[in-house]
């Protein structure tokens, strides 16, 4: 029964986070000038580092391989680990954002509300990430992970107010949902873009993640190349 119910809980995290998601319009320029190439760690958890995938179908190189195309040289580094809260990332977010990074996404939360984590911990978690990524000049894109309504609707309101609440007293970039780009589709077809997992999305749902997402980065990359040495 216990397995059970937590692979319930797992299909209920991956597709229900696709709801209440905001919309967002991202402006690119026709033809941007980049200055040198910028270094973008992405600090993440299984999400990021592209479980169950072929090494070039993950989150990371499918983003680079986007950026490419849109004409933005950048060099990501794979910060994801599989299972990790946002505890893990405190933990080493010191020793990962080397004197090279220029520039941050952080997408972590997700193995929090799986296993019910204190909202108020993984706050404080979060807060000491992007604490660490001001004290040392580093841009960040804060990439909300939204609960599920497993552990009631207090949890979940406490949770969700988390990233734009730190993104706002950090004055970082902010993106609601890792989730938005698989848009507004029903339970059956939400499913065609996850693993049988129903967590951890398909090579093609991790695509349309990156298409949506994407244009952030731009913008991370943009502020990264503005701010001062």
């Amino acid at each position: 029964m216990r397995l059970r119910l937590i692979a319930k809980n797992f299909l209920t995290y991956g597709v229900l986070a696709l709801r209440g998601k905001a919309v967002a319009a991202f402006l690119l320029l026709a033809s941007p000038v980049w200055a040198e190439p910028v270094t973008v760690l992405a600090l993440g958890d299984s999400l990021t580092q592209g479980y169950g995938l072929p090494e070039d179908q993950g989150f990371v190189p499918q983003l680079e391989k986007w950026l490419t195309g849109q004409g933005v040289e950048a060099r990501l580094i794979n910060g994801g680990v599989s299972g990790d809260t946002t505890a893990g990332g405190a933990a080493r977010v010191d020793w990962s954002l080397t004197p090279e990074v220029d520039a941050m996404i952080v997408t972590l939360g997700g193995n929090d509300v799986l296993r019910g984590i204190d909202p108020g911990v993984s706050r404080e978690n979060l807060d000491k990430i992007l604490s660490v990524a001001k004290d040392k000049g580093v841009s960040v894109l804060l990439v909300g992970m939204p609960a599920p309504g497993n552990f009631g609707p207090d949890y979940q309101q406490a949770f969700d107010a988390i990233y734009p609440d730190l993104s706002e007293a950090y004055q970082t970039l902010h993106y609601d949902n890792f989730f938005d780009g698989l848009g507004d589709a029903t339970l059956a077809e939400s499913q065609a873009y996850f693993q049988s997992d129903g967590i951890h999305p398909n090579a093609e749902g991790v695509k349309k993640i990156v298409a949506a997402l994407g244009p952030r980065v731009i913008d991370l990359i943009r502020v990264s190349q503005q701010a001062p040495d």
